[in-house]
């Protein structure tokens, strides 16, 4: 089968027959069928619906779906990388130039702690004061690999993992590169709908992924009383592995409301990827004692830490003056509601509560995208974020200006057609 989708010969989305069928074909256990199966869902060739079935999956598990992007011809503007503003990132030549004397004082050796002692104890002190349970700090090569780290750390290939749906397509993605199986969740801008939550812990998920502030591609942020309700539904379901995802810090001035704790097992993701720089890959990890030690293990048996010289540059940026994520987070925050009060007043529905992103749902996402695109707008289809979720476009307002929010207004009320609203649950 594998040689056959390779080949061609097995399309994409092509139906398989039933185990016992193909047992009765080939003259053999239906056990060795279903052995092969369990193979090919685990190295992503092939995905597995209950009782529809099995089926080629539409595209590699490796696939990235980064790779469902328009690109931006000489003239167009680009609001589809989802990147930055590099003009509210800080300047990182003090903070190495002060890292690399201290290197020259005390080189990095083998056999030191994994983790900086201040960068573990400013973490912590940060993670302490927004209500985050307390755990012991590990230092990751950024959200995802955090996140990853924490799924294999406790799944199996063929567990369902409950993710927000319109999502984080690098998450989407890896869930499927993991062999695990994606069940979508039903979101508004308060975040994750409780039963849809509930919904996708009975029907047998063990591990739940959700974003606190600036979600991406919506923009939701969980809010007090929206945590509450979660932290209810996960208090019925103790067994399940939660992710929070904490990416928006540093960018975003509303409050952070953890669900963790409300489970047994539970991991917290805190990247400074926005706010510092996508290039400085350190991710801040805490959760349970057990979580944490079988990360914290696994890391030592492969890359053993990450640099102790990133962790240091954060630290030093993590205490200049030079640094002020209240100015980051109103930058974004000025921009974002602009847009989204300019898009209101045409009659256009739109999502961004916190972060950098604004959420447009469409009738016709690949109609809006070529017709922004003929106006001057680059934008990323919302095919790269859905999975069940209805159509919809994302706009990165990093890039913009003043200046550009009515133009750009003006240009998305004349593509975007009616549309169904976020929360479909």
């Amino acid at each position: 089968m594998e040689r056959g989708v390779g080949s061609g010969e097995l399309a994409p989305g092509q139906v398989l027959p039933p185990m016992r069928e193909l047992a009765e074909r080939l003259g053999v256990n239906a056990n060795t069928v279903a052995a092969a199966y369990r193979t090919l869902r685990e190295r992503g060739v092939i995905e597995t619906a209950g009782r529809r079935g099995s089926r080629v999956r539409p595209r590699p598990a490796s696939t990235a779906r980064g790779s469902l992007r328009v690109e931006a011809p000489p003239g167009v503007r680009d609001l589809g990388d989802g990147n930055p503003d590099p003009a509210l990132l800080p300047a990182l030549g003090d903070a190495f130039a002060a890292v690399a004397q201290e290197y020259a004082r005390r080189p990095g050796l083998y056999g030191q702690a994994p983790v900086d002692p201040e960068f573990a104890a400013l973490a912590r002190a940060v993670l302490d004061a927004d209500g985050v349970p307390a755990g012991s700090v590990v230092a990751a090569s950024g959200s995802l690999d955090a996140i990853e780290r924490v799924l294999a750390a406790h799944l199996r290939p063929g567990d369902a993992v409950a993710v927000e749906d319109p999502g984080w397509g690098s998450m989407l993605d890896l869930v499927p590169a993991l062999g695990l199986r994606p069940v979508p969740v039903a979101l508004d801008d308060e975040g994750p709908l409780p039963d849809a939550v509930e919904q996708a812990l009975r029907a047998g998920a063990r591990a739940l992924v959700v974003t606190g502030r600036a979600q991406n591609p919506t923009g939701a942020a969980i809010g007090a009383g929206r945590a509450f309700e979660l932290r209810g539904v996960l208090a019925g379901h103790r067994g399940v592995l939660l992710i929070e995802d904490d990416h928006g810090h540093g960018i975003v001035d509303l409050p952070l409301h953890p669900l963790s704790g409300a489970t047994d097992r539970w991991a917290f993701v805190r990247s400074v990827a926005k706010a510092y720089g996508p290039d400085l890959r350190v991710a801040v990890l805490t959760g349970d004692p057990v979580t944490v030690d079988r990360v914290a293990g696994r890391q030592r048996l492969g890359p053993g830490w990450v640099s102790r010289l990133l962790q240091r540059a954060v630290v030093h940026l993590w205490t200049s003056e030079a640094v002020d994520p209240g100015r980051t987070a109103r930058a974004y925050g000025v921009r974002r509601d602009a847009l989204v009060r300019a898009l209101e007043e045409r009659g256009v529905e739109a999502h961004g509560r916190s972060g950098m992103n604004v959420w447009v749902p469409v009738s016709d996402e690949t109609g809006a995208v070529a017709r922004l695109l003929h106006s001057g707008w680059a934008v990323a289809p919302g095919a790269r974020f859905r999975m069940a979720a209805p159509q919809g476009i994302r706009l990165t307002v990093s890039p913009l200006a003043m200046a550009d929010i009515e133009p750009l207004a003006d240009a998305v009320a004349a593509a975007a057609g009616p549309a169904k609203p976020l929360n479909y649950g």
